[in-house]
């Protein structure tokens, strides 16, 4: 190899016979340096050092480390919560959480703004609740000349981390103004836009047990959310660390490891990782799998009713760079894919009624799009 610039390589995949496209940087002086395993081609602009990028993801992991590290002295046994959350900010999306009371939801996210150094905030969504007591009303008040002018009083909204506790519990006018929240970082009062925070996330729970006095979330708002994540009981041995831990006269305080501008850093270098080409096709195969009508899996065409949109595609491209970077690897994988496969379609899909009176749930039509990928 002689001069300098960007060359490719083609090399069988492991456990496959299709050939597949290693990108590599040749310098006259460094000789070769990896920039990615198999790339689509629309991934293989050429960064301007690759060594800076290859450092800086390094330095990302090494504080990601800290970050779960820090975050685990205080949650306990929830590790796949906890990564799916990480994720999901990597990533600069919104996440609903979905799990019965008491299984450290809330605790959460208050571990996080304090780990992530965000500014976070809590609302306890009832059907009584108000769009202005989320994103803030305008007051009229007197100056001391005697004039008469509104005064915007910002609301919970205006923080970069928002928990919306119990999010089902609010009407449907009260989901529609955090909508907009989530979707366009702003809100609207007055006619006049106020912008919120940088970064701005929601993290949103649900309880699924109860549904007396709730309103069901619109698809519109579900397809807001990056990944649906849902909490499980924690096993024996957490709780037992957990029992002992919380019990005493002190707890464990989480501590700092980011800041808010170090985390949309994380999210600018996230979107610089490179995916291969593999990768690409398989998100592509495994959305467009899931839409009846041009899906051809029996399952899918019998008892789903709607299937993921585009946003699907878009959120598994990027969940998959930030659960790379969160294991410590340079580049996604198809495992990346099938992992996040649950979380990213759960709520982007819906069953007929048919199918829920058969007892058919959305997690085997799931795991069924997902075969062909293992």
């Amino acid at each position: 190899m002689s001069g300098e610039g960007l060359a490719t390589l083609d090399f069988p995949v492991e456990g496959g016979a299709n050939l597949s496209r290693l990108s590599v940087f040749i310098s006259a002086e460094k000789g070769w340096t990896l920039v990615n395993a198999p790339v689509s081609p629309a991934a293989m602009t050429l960064p301007e050092d690759p060594d800076k990028l290859l450092g800086e993801l390094e330095a990302l992991g090494a504080t990601l480390a800290r970050v779960r590290e820090r975050i685990g002295r205080v949650i306990f046994g929830q590790t796949d919560v906890v990564d799916q959350t990480l994720v999901t900010l990597l990533a600069g999306g919104h996440v609903l959480l979905i799990g019965v009371p008491g299984l450290a939801k809330t605790k959460l996210v208050d571990t996080l703004g304090t780990v992530l150094g965000l500014d976070a905030k809590r609302v306890q969504c009832t059907p009584d609740l108000m769009p202005a007591d989320i994103i803030g009303s305008e007051v009229l008040e007197e100056t001391e000349g005697g004039k008469r002018q509104f005064r915007f009083l910002k609301g919970p909204v205006f923080a970069q981390l928002l928990m919306a506790d119990e999010i089902n519990r609010a009407s449907p006018r009260t989901q529609s103004a955090l909508l907009q929240a989530m979707q366009e970082h702003r809100v609207s009062i007055g006619g006049n836009y106020h912008p919120l925070p940088e970064p701005f996330h929601v993290l949103a729970t649900q309880n699924p047990l109860e549904q007396e006095g709730t309103y069901p979330l619109p698809e519109a708002q579900l397809d807001r959310f990056l990944l649906q994540v849902d909490v499980g009981y924690p096993d024996i041995d957490a709780e037992r660390r957990m029992l002992i831990a919380t019990t005493g006269t002190s707890d464990e305080a989480p501590s700092q490891a980011m800041t808010a501008a170090e985390l949309q850093a994380a999210q600018r270098l996230i979107r610089r990782v490179p995916v291969g080409e593999v990768v690409v096709e398989a998100i592509l195969k495994l959305v467009r799998s899931g839409r009846p009508g041009e899906s051809g899996v029996p399952e899918v065409e019998q008892h789903v009713i709607w299937g993921p949109g585009p946003r699907a595609s878009q959120a598994l491209m990027l969940a998959a760079r930030a659960r790379a970077v969160l294991d410590g690897r340079l580049s996604p994988s198809i495992d990346d894919v099938v992992a996040l496969a649950g979380p990213v379609l759960r709520h982007r899909m819906a069953l007929s009624f048919a199918a829920r009176a058969e007892g058919v749930a959305l997690d085997d039509v799931i795991a069924r799009l997902v075969a062909p990928l293992t």
